[in-house]
């Protein structure tokens, strides 16, 4: 089935990127083979797989580019900061004098203006170029064409976007702190851990959940286990996803198409998540504080007007709940991971009492 517009933006929040580069002492204008080999004289150096090979980072990376917010969150966790950033949408268009009011979430994070450097999946490479950057992060599926340009800018890394702990772990190599990574992870784990003793209680009642996606119901997504973040935090607090009878168990797309009229035949559901999304008018977002409405609003409006959705029991029970897409696709890590956590605490755990 043909993806719409709407759709099409969560795909690319997907795939959300970052750009970083390396080797402060190396000109920008070298080539790539030029910048391997004033590596290699130095001795501070790590060699860094990624999804393009190997890369050799040396020194400790001060001058970072980063192309997306999926890539920004690990390196925010690290306490480490950019110089320059592109979004995944044309959220702002200028540079970024005030992050926190610029980039949602992760913005509060980010102690120092950055340069825009473009889109995620078309950065410039002239202002790339103009940063003088040491260090270059990536993903797989928005900037493998674009690896060996930026590879002659300074060393990159093309990062997979499905494997976010690893990516975690390649950038705090990449910036000298691999203690720090691992202990990040640790403490996620053992925060969830904590989280799924606290949902036992709403869980033990009502454990079916039905994880959905969609911007106005016009379009509604099945959200599967190849969703990330997404469907893994649930059911690590030890939800069931429910899905339809007819749907294979494990279906390839991240998302599966659903028709409205479908929700009545899931009536095993004991609660319904909907992940919002609202792509269609990126540059109307005035401040990073009215980014959750402007996701939420549309698909709030169209659920409470939609008959067939009031006649749902989770709607007469107040059990449907709405959480931006964003926070899960776009922030898969530790970041991500407390932020969904705190809005499903705020939702849900309250209606248990």
């Amino acid at each position: 089935m043909k993806l719409t517009k709407s759709i099409q933006w969560v795909v690319l929040m997907i795939v959300i990127t970052v750009a970083i580069a390396s080797c402060q002492s190396t000109p920008s204008y070298m080539r790539g083979d030029s910048i391997q080999a004033a590596n290699s004289l130095r001795t501070d150096c790590r060699d860094i797989e990624h999804v393009m090979g190997k890369t050799k980072v040396c020194g400790q990376p001060q001058r970072i580019v980063v192309l997306g917010p999926y890539l920004l969150e690990p390196l925010l966790a690290l306490n480490v900061q950019a110089v320059a950033f592109a979004d995944q949408g044309s959220f702002h268009r200028h540079d970024y004098t005030d992050p926190s009011k610029q980039i949602p979430y992760i913005g509060l994070r980010i102690t120092q203006p950055m340069v825009n450097v473009g889109l995620v999946y078309a950065p410039s490479i002239e202002a790339i170029l103009k940063v003088q950057p040491d260090l270059i992060l990536g993903l797989d599926i928005n900037n493998t064409r674009q690896y060996a340009t930026l590879a002659r800018i300074a060393p990159t890394l093309i990062l997979k976007w499905t494997e976010p702990d690893m990516n975690l772990k390649a950038i705090a190599k990449a910036v000298n702190r691999s203690d720090q990574a691992e202990q990040i992870l640790k403490e996620k784990q053992q925060q969830i851990a904590t989280a799924r003793q606290v949902f036992s209680s709403v869980v033990k009642t009502s454990p079916n959940l039905l994880l959905l996606s969609s911007s106005d119901l016009k379009e509604i997504f099945l959200v599967t286990n190849k969703h990330g973040l997404c469907s893994s935090l649930p059911q690590d607090l030890g939800f069931e996803l429910v899905s339809p009878p007819q749907l294979p168990r494990n279906p390839k797309a991240p998302f599966v198409p659903i028709s409205l009229e479908t929700l009545p035949q899931l009536g095993q559901a004991d609660m319904v998540i909907f992940l919002g999304n609202n792509f269609s008018k990126p540059n109307q977002l005035k401040q990073a504080s009215n980014f959750e409405d402007s996701q939420l609003a549309n698909l709030k409006q169209a659920w409470s007007k939609s008959a067939i959705a009031q006649s749902l029991n989770v709607s007469k029970s107040g059990k449907v709940y709405f959480i931006p897409t964003y926070i899960c696709l776009g922030l898969p890590g530790s970041i991500g991971a407390d932020l969904y956590l705190n809005e499903l605490k705020k939702q849900i755990l309250p209606t248990s009492e």
